[in-house]
């Protein structure tokens, strides 16, 4: 069930890359605009669905969270785009106080499925109630955007395996010893549940709205970029704040936000993120 719960809202967040489900949302919102207040409670119902499935249910969470649905919406409502982006992401990256409210045997899962929603938030939000152009949430477009992906990793990946050895993120290199059906899983998995959600917060939403408002020069990308790192301190495996992580995950931010740039589509730097995170869990 918890397969389910996460594989349908994986389905609703893919369904929006198609243009057509895209214009209806646009439509919709366009002439009946209160109609994105169903979108708090609808998302929390599906919190409340994993909730019950992982068992035990806790009724303050789901006002919590109810809560936490609509205040980036009232942000969208009135055009404050950097809170409501602020509102979906920083409880999720620094959720306080959160672990005394779930089991731990749920506390993955839910925040995967609060991750999700919070993705599908912010898509309704940004593509349908306030419409902003350059997310590139969308198929892609070009062949280039293949060659993006892979030239992208054939230039970065060397640069951050370096980095990351010198800095003792990483140790070297060795041979992998998954088999080859774990590593293909682990693509689609990495691809769907880290560098999906990842480039949509990070660079259709943050760099690209950064960049409609100070310029799509490189100091803008960079700024996207230390914002993109410093959403790692809090990350493992090293002590916290993890400041070797923050470094690399900023070279690689700015790769992947160029590559980004450079594409017709989110999915190309979400292929590079995805093949970097790939690349460093089996072979260092």
């Amino acid at each position: 069930m918890q397969t389910l719960v996460l594989a349908v809202l994986l389905a609703m967040v893919f369904a929006l890359l198609c243009e057509g489900v895209q214009r209806w949302l646009r439509d919709t919102l366009l002439h009946r605009r209160a109609v994105v207040w169903l979108a708090p409670p609808l998302l929390t119902a599906i919190f409340l669905a994993a909730s019950v499935v992982a068992g035990p249910l806790n009724w303050e969470l789901i006002a919590i969270v109810l809560v936490y649905t609509i205040l980036p919406v009232a942000c969208a409502w009135f055009a404050f785009d950097f809170a409501a982006i602020a509102l979906l992401w920083l409880p999720l990256e620094f959720p306080a106080g959160a672990a005394h409210l779930v089991a731990k045997h749920a506390q993955g899962f839910l925040h995967s499925v609060a991750y999700g929603i919070a993705i599908l938030l912010g898509l309704v939000l940004f593509l349908g109630l306030r419409r902003l152009e350059g997310m590139k949430y969308h198929l892609p477009r070009s062949a280039r955007d293949a060659r993006n992906t892979l030239l992208g990793f054939a230039l970065t990946a060397p640069v951050l395996a370096v980095a990351g050895i010198a800095i003792g993120f990483i140790p070297m290199p060795h041979a992998p010893t998954a088999g080859a059906a774990k590593m293909a899983a682990a693509a689609g998995i990495i691809f769907c549940a880290t560098a999906l959600p990842e480039e949509i917060l990070f660079r259709s939403m943050i760099q690209n709205l950064m960049m409609q408002r100070f310029g799509a020069t490189d100091r803008t990308l960079l700024a996207a970029s230390v914002i993109f790192g410093a959403a790692h301190l809090d990350n493992g495996p090293q002590a916290l704040p993890n400041w070797r992580y923050a470094i690399l995950a900023t070279i690689a931010g700015f790769a992947y936000g160029k590559v980004f740039q450079r594409s017709s589509s989110v999915l190309a730097s979400t292929g590079f993120h995805a093949l970097v995170d790939w690349t460093k869990h089996f072979f260092f």
